[in-house]
């Protein structure tokens, strides 16, 4: 099979991730089916799908005969089997817990036609552990979206152990005609591409937590005037809870040096866990905190965040997970909306200057994922 022969698309899980997709999906042209366990959760999918579209309707992105013609090509239901039986890829967009995923993939593979492809939107979890409850673990890839679905362009295409290159093509021409960026993670590793780069920093402030020094506002005082978002902030708002689980994770996958502190679980333990609680590093009752610049600490500045994301993303050459280093900076870019990767600021910046504050790192926390890489000593890796 190629993408030109893929009509219809199948949606798996009508929540914040699955009904972006649904509706990117649509937009591209395809005839999508949208499915979950309970109609509730459905009708709840396609409204927020049709919100999406009414504002695109009000702001003269999408005429009002495209909008009509759009929804026209979606279908909804409960019943799997239905969803699935005419599909001809099939998304997979579920809570992030391995059993459940191997339950919704052993289902797939009996209910899809033989060539579709089976494709997960997960974000951490081994796809080569996912397709090994089908029959067909050659068509299983990784498909890993950003929030919000609709709006990022990222997808991350994903390799298993037995996945095709056929299947790995397919993906990454339907994610170009729903006008996505497609990148292809070549080995199936903790993180993939975007989360693995950026993990270290979350080590180092859970580490700065455990050091009693700076205090989360000092620090994100200093990075604040280059970032929309500063660290400890970001954190707040996308939850202390799951920060800790992607540290839990990486630390049981990849490295014990992940392993969240005990400063940073005792904010768990108190269910301070950011804005959701509204409370966490900062006090989010009023709203958005505002940070104090003139508390900046001296300590740290963002070229140590620059050098720890450097570091990792060549380990990720090393290990042979991606395949160059524009195409890192190319899933760093349309993950996060930062104007540069990580490989092209270590040119604009320099490596020995990285070099140094990685060093610096190391020496204040020990931990061997904070150690240079010999590709980090050597510099030589040019865009």
């Amino acid at each position: 099979m190629k993408a030109e022969d893929v009509k219809k698309i199948a949606v798996i899980g009508a929540g914040d991730m699955g009904h972006g997709i649904a509706a990117s999906c649509l937009m591209g042209g395809y005839e999508v089916v949208l499915r979950d366990i309970d109609r509730k959760f459905v009708d709840k999918g396609v409204a927020r799908i049709k919100d999406s579209f009414d504002k695109f309707k009000e702001k003269g992105k999408m005429t009002p005969a495209a909008y009509a013609e759009t929804l026209s090509r979606l279908t909804s239901g409960v019943d799997l089997q239905a969803a699935v039986q005419s599909a001809d890829f099939i998304v997979e967009a579920v809570p992030e817990k391995l059993e459940l995923k191997k339950s919704v993939f052993a289902d797939l593979d009996k209910f899809a036609p033989p060539q579709a492809v089976l494709a997960s939107n997960t974000s951490n979890i081994s796809i080569s552990d996912i397709a090994s409850a089908t029959s067909r673990p050659e068509k299983v890839i990784g498909y890993h979206f950003f929030n919000p679905a609709i709006l990022m362009k990222l997808v991350e295409v994903i390799k298993g152990k037995k996945t095709s290159d056929e299947s790995i093509a397919i993906g990454c021409d339907i994610a170009r005609k729903i006008n996505k960026i497609p990148v292809v993670v070549k080995k199936d590793s903790p993180g993939f591409i975007f989360n693995r780069v950026n993990e270290p920093t979350g080590a180092l402030l859970s580490k700065i937590l455990e050091a009693g020094r700076p205090a989360p506002e000092e620090f994100d005082a200093a990075m604040k005037p280059v970032m929309p978002m500063a660290p400890f902030e970001l954190i707040d708002y996308v939850g202390i809870d799951v920060a800790v689980h992607g540290l839990e994770y990486f630390a049981a996958v990849l490295s014990g040096d992940y392993k969240p502190s005990e400063a940073l679980m005792d904010y768990m333990k108190k269910g301070n866990l950011g804005k959701k609680t509204g409370k966490g590093f900062y006090d989010w009752s009023l709203g958005r905190p505002k940070i104090d610049l003139s508390k900046a600490t001296k300590e740290y500045d963002v070229t140590h965040l620059i050098a720890l994301q450097v570091n990792e993303a060549t380990k990720l050459l090393e290990e042979d997970v991606a395949n160059s280093p524009k195409e890192i900076d190319l899933a760093m870019v349309n993950g996060s909306g930062s104007p540069a990767g990580p490989f092209a600021l270590a040119q604009s910046i320099g490596y020995p200057v990285l070099l140094k504050k990685l060093e610096e790192l190391h020496k204040r926390f020990p931990l061997d994922i904070f150690k240079p890489t010999k590709s980090m000593m050597e510099g030589s890796i040019k865009i």
